[in-house]
């Protein structure tokens, strides 16, 4: 049975904030590789397949950027805001890990992603969508530490 509703559907995206478990901890970026944003620096993540939870999603989709295959994933927070994707409405869950600084050789683009590189967090590039206030909100409610 195909069930019709009046009411909008955004679209449901994961993000991911991968760190390093050391004192001036780094963060993984990938370098976009198509619009919107081409050639901007992100989050690793993308959109939820149908029949996936959260936790799947953002697995598969670290996975398919950057090589890492990361089990320990923690949800951070639910990023609503209605203009945060210039491609339509998007519901972004960000989940997050610390890595061993030795893991960072590992990452490796793939997908959507051109490159992948780790930044310390005062070094920062300018983010793609709304990380940067993802990024400032991980900052406020100390993930990093």
């Amino acid at each position: 049975m195909t069930y019709a509703y009046k009411y909008p559907r955004p679209a449901v995206t994961v993000d991911i904030i991968l760190m390093t478990n050391e004192a001036n901890s780094q963060v993984l970026l990938i370098e976009r590789k198509k619009t919107p944003f081409q050639g901007k620096w992100a989050f690793p993540g993308g959109f939820v397949d149908e029949n996936e939870t959260l936790e799947t999603a953002a697995k598969r989709e670290l996975k398919e950027e950057t090589g890492l295959a990361i089990k320990n994933l923690q949800q951070f927070k639910t990023f609503s805001e209605p203009d945060r994707d210039p491609r339509g409405r998007t519901i972004s869950t960000v989940f997050y890990a610390k890595i061993d600084p030795d893991l960072t050789e590992k990452a490796k683009p793939g997908d959507d992603a051109a490159k992948t590189k780790w930044f310390l967090l005062n070094n920062l590039p300018n983010l793609a969508f709304d990380h940067q206030k993802i990024i400032e909100e991980a900052i406020k409610n100390k993930i990093f530490e």
